[in-house]
C-alpha cells in the first residue's frame, strides 16, 4: 500500500492512525482468512445463486449495522455464500412486521399526485408488509452473520497486541466512541 501513488491519503507509519489503520487491515485479513476455512468446513462455495453484494448490504444503513469489517468482508462472493448457509433459516414472524408497521407508519409512505406538491399517504399495512417483511428480514439476517463472525473470530483468532481491534477501548489508541 504504502508504495502505492495514493500513499499521500494514508495515515503516517508509527502514528495513532497508522496504528488503528494496521488495527482495521489486520481484523479484515483475519476475518477473509476465517470466512473462507469456515467455507471449506461448512463445504460451501459460490454458486450462481449466491446474492451480490448490493442484495446483502444494499445501503449505507445495512453496510453499519453490520459493521465495517463485516461489510468488507461481504464483498467477496464466499463470504456471501457463507451469509446465505449461516443465515438460511432466519425467518421473520407475522407479528414483528405488524409491529414494525404499527411503530414505523410512515417509513414506506406513498406519494399521490403528479408534478409540484405531492401529498403522502400513509400506507395500509397489507400495502407495504412485502416490503417490512424484507427490510426486517435482511436486518436479522445482517445480525445472525456479524453475531457468527464475531462468535467464530473469538472462537479461533488470538491477536497479538497491537493489533487489537480497532475500537477496542483497551488499546491506547482506540477513538471509536458511540
Amino acid at each position: 500500500m504504502r508504495a502505492a501513488p495514493q500513499v499521500a491519503a494514508l495515515p503516517r507509519p508509527h502514528t495513532s492512525e497508522g496504528r488503528q489503520l494496521r488495527r482495521w487491515l489486520t481484523q479484515l485479513l483475519v476475518a477473509e482468512k476465517l470466512v473462507a476455512c469456515e467455507a471449506d468446513a461448512l463445504g460451501v462455495s459460490v454458486t450462481e445463486s449466491t446474492p451480490d453484494e448490493d442484495h446483502v448490504l444494499p445501503d449505507s444503513t445495512a453496510r453499519l449495522e453490520i459493521g465495517s469489517v463485516a461489510a468488507a468482508v461481504l464483498a467477496e462472493p464466499i463470504a456471501r455464500a457463507v451469509f446465505e448457509h449461516v443465515t438460511e433459516d432466519v425467518e421473520i414472524d407475522d407479528d414483528a412486521v405488524t409491529d414494525f408497521h404499527a411503530r414505523n407508519p410512515r417509513r414506506f409512505l406513498r406519494f399521490g399526485g403528479t408534478g409540484g406538491w405531492r401529498v403522502a399517504s400513509e400506507p395500509d399495512l397489507t400495502e407495504v408488509r412485502p416490503l417490512i417483511a424484507a427490510h426486517l428480514l435482511g436486518a436479522a439476517r445482517r445480525r445472525r452473520f456479524r453475531m457468527w463472525l464475531g462468535q467464530r473470530h473469538a472462537d479461533l483468532v488470538w491477536l497479538a497486541p497491537g493489533y487489537e481491534h480497532p475500537g477496542d477501548p483497551r488499546q491506547p489508541d482506540n477513538t471509536h466512541k458511540h
